[in-house]
């Protein structure tokens, strides 16, 4: 299975100017990664006017709509990542500053007890993420998992670090996650688990045995890791939330581009990509 990630949340935007913003941009992009190859598409929204990061249920309403209209087939899985950040005041750590986004369970996984994904993304653990932290605690989580479950979407369990796989398999053990469960091992970002080979090998033997996985690697380690995930027996993920290039300098023109480089590593591996169809039975969607 390919998943594409097609905007996410950095400020990426001044970077490279294919990271789309607008609803209808998201939409179209996620068409065109469905067809290159990719049975899923992992969606952020951004603020039409400024691109930054959005929470707003009214713009993830209209991607998904935008992308079932065309009735193409792919699997949606819409991000719940947002609003669990703290930023520390500069002054007074108890005074948090202007990023923080910090909100209710309840409020981060609105849009997708709204519009009934194929697939939602649970960020499990706290840690430290560039300059500011994280925060997933077990209660939240527990939360939100209940919802996604009671809502008939699939999880999709992002775990950053081997303290989140911990909180993870407990989730499973709890009986707040049906099974098959939906692993994401996400790499390379700052300050959680390193992309690497030994990494990577390690977290996946702390997986469930009921668990289908993926990994990604972020920035320069997107590649390789996605050929480490095919020979370590996983699935991959994609796109321009968590790669802007082709290659060393070279910008990726869209995430169709990225998807089209994915194919090329996992049939060169000797293996084959995934048609929705073949997703949505795997995952028993």
């Amino acid at each position: 299975m390919i998943s594409c990630a097609l905007t996410g949340a950095a400020d990426s935007t001044g970077i490279n100017p294919a990271v789309p913003v607008k609803p209808a941009d998201i939409a179209r992009e996620a068409v065109e990664a469905a067809g290159a190859g990719a049975s899923v598409v992992h969606i952020h929204v951004r603020d039409p006017k400024t691109g930054k990061a959005s929470m707003d249920n009214g713009l993830y309403r209209e991607v998904v709509d935008r992308i079932r209209q065309t009735g193409i087939d792919v699997l949606i899985n819409l991000t719940t990542g947002p609003g669990a950040r703290i930023a520390i005041g500069a002054d007074d750590p108890l005074d948090l500053g202007p990023a923080t986004t910090l909100t209710k369970p309840e409020n981060r996984v609105a849009h997708v007890q709204e519009l009934k994904p194929d697939i939602c993304s649970l960020d499990i653990g706290s840690f430290n993420f560039g300059p500011n932290i994280f925060v997933n605690t077990p209660k939240h989580v527990t939360a939100m998992a209940n919802l996604i479950r009671d809502a008939g979407v699939k999880p999709e369990l992002e775990v950053f670090d081997l303290g989140g796989l911990r909180q993870a398999r407990a989730l499973v053990e709890g009986g707040h996650v049906n099974s098959p469960y939906l692993f994401q091992l996400c790499l390379g970002i700052p300050w959680a688990a390193d992309a690497s080979a030994e990494i990577m090998t390690t977290m996946r033997n702390q997986l469930p045995s009921e668990a289908i996985w993926s990994a990604f690697g972020i920035s320069r380690h997107n590649f390789p890791m996605m050929a480490e995930a095919v020979i370590l027996g996983g699935h991959v993920r994609v796109g321009l939330e968590d790669n802007l290039y082709l290659s060393k300098g070279v910008l990726a023109p869209g995430n169709a581009a990225l998807v089209e480089r994915a194919v090329t590593i996992i049939e060169s591996l000797g293996e084959s990509v995934a048609t929705p169809s073949e997703a949505r039975k795997l995952l028993n969607i």
